[in-house]
């Protein structure tokens, strides 16, 4: 037969046949039986087809099937109903159809006729916290779609728009001030350069991190603190933009190791604070356009619509204080991706709980034509649960950290390969290689984790 993948070579017989019969070519496309057991394939064109030519349906179906004559692809072609061609192919045919979709490196799947460009937006850890199994769903889901997206032929961009920008920030600087008021990052007179070297390790940010939440948390002035240092930072002060730059370096080299060890890779890893500048001229013309207005003090866009079932509250862009929110930049994000990258498509692979704020944020950014002619879609997922059916967490109580996963994981196929003995006689060496393989994958599918 053909080298061509199976069905592929259907159709092109079954094209041929309709053709014909002057019929459209487009009539012969072949695709799975949704019924297995009325045949492999089947061919639904005849009724669409005798329609246009005033013919009877099983009448032009039968035609067909006389055109095809006899063929080692199929066994039987039997008509059904209306018309419809069910195919049943015999062993030798699909064991060469098999064979031939093995030796395609593409295993049978064309790129698309049109690729279009799509931006993904995954990952999105946070700067100074350690990624744990929350984290994989995304990661994962993610990963996959870029990678399937790229098959096919699509352009595609992935960003892992890093939480790197807002009152965690604050605290952190906070802390490290409370632990080490004499570094020069705290001195009210500017230096010309700061230490090359980060005052602080990733273990401590690692530490400091749920020390400043609990703290701020507790005590309204350390909040009060923590956001007057976040404005700071933000504003520009020299030593906080110093400091916060170490923050951000020792946790991309955390962050790369663990994405990295998952196999995870991104194009970009643009932070919330890449389009900090862009925040303020964005809001000023969509005040000037009407789409942004003033309420109560603060900036709102309302993204309500006549035929919503529901209450949809408006975009919050900028608060009475000036402050600005996830919102905010979640749409200049939009504002850059769509004119840096020319996206067509941008998919956002968050988990369900923020489908709200997404909705919001997709209504501005249409009515605002940030992204009029942009496909933005949320692929919402659900959160990753233990047996009691809340967001997974160890024993003693925090989330359970990637590496620590990845280790007990790795750990735990190590012992069974032992205890079962399809290790004996590997290396200790090639042994700890396939157990740390065994662990990815088996981390890879994150429903078991529900056990």
């Amino acid at each position: 037969m053909n080298q061509l993948p199976l069905r592929h070579e259907l159709t092109r017989l079954f094209r041929e046949a309709f053709a014909s019969r002057g019929a459209d070519p487009a009539a012969g496309d072949v695709v799975l039986a949704q019924k297995p057991e009325l045949g492999d394939f089947q061919c639904n064109g005849a009724l669409a087809a005798a329609k246009a030519l005033k013919l009877n349906p099983r009448q032009l179906a039968q035609d067909v099937v006389v055109a095809l004559g006899e063929n080692p692809l199929w066994t039987t072609l039997e008509i059904a109903g209306p018309g419809f061609i069910n195919i049943r192919v015999g062993n030798a045919a699909l064991a060469d159809g098999l064979g031939a979709t093995g030796a395609d490196p593409r295993l049978g799947v064309a790129k698309v006729a049109a690729p279009r460009k799509f931006v993904l937006d995954f990952g999105g850890p946070n700067v100074a916290k350690p990624m744990h199994v929350g984290h994989l769903r995304s990661s994962i889901i993610g990963d996959s779609l870029q990678r399937l997206l790229r098959f096919l032929g699509h352009h595609v961009v992935s960003d892992i728009h890093l939480g790197d920008w807002g009152t965690q920030m604050g605290m952190l600087i906070g802390e490290v001030r409370a632990e080490h008021p004499s570094l020069p990052y705290f001195e009210e007179v500017p230096r010309a350069a700061y230490p090359t070297e980060p005052p602080v390790t990733i273990e401590d940010l690692q530490r400091l991190y749920p020390q400043a939440s609990g703290r701020c948390k507790t005590d309204p002035a350390a909040l009060a603190a923590a956001q007057k240092a976040t404005a700071e930072l933000q504003q520009g002060r020299p030593g906080y933009r110093a400091l916060w730059r170490h923050f951000v370096e020792l946790s991309l080299k955390e962050l790369r190791d663990d994405f990295g060890a998952l196999g995870v890779k991104f194009d970009h890893w643009f932070g919330e604070s890449n389009y900090h500048e862009d925040l303020a001229p964005m809001v000023a013309k969509l005040r000037a356009s009407g789409v942004a207005i003033e309420d109560a003090g603060a900036i709102i866009i309302p993204v309500a619509q006549a035929d919503d079932k529901t209450e949809i509250a408006p975009l919050l862009l900028v608060k009475s204080d000036g402050g600005y929110l996830y919102a905010t930049t979640d749409l200049a994000t939009i504002q850059q991706r769509v004119r840096d990258f020319q996206a067509q498509v941008i998919l956002y692979v968050v988990d369900k709980r923020q489908s709200l704020h997404f909705d919001q944020v997709f209504r501005a950014a249409r009515k605002s034509s940030i992204a009029a002619d942009v496909s933005l879609e949320h692929l919402a997922f659900g959160t990753m649960n233990g047996a009691d059916g809340r967001p997974f967490k160890t024993r003693a109580g925090g989330v359970m950290r990637l590496k620590d996963l990845i280790q007990l994981m790795t750990e735990e196929a190590d012992r069974t390969m032992l205890e079962s003995g399809v290790s004996d006689g590997y290396q200790a060496e090639e042994r700890a290689r396939i157990a740390r393989v065994l662990s990815l994958i088996h981390i890879s599918e994150p429903t078991r984790l529900r056990r």
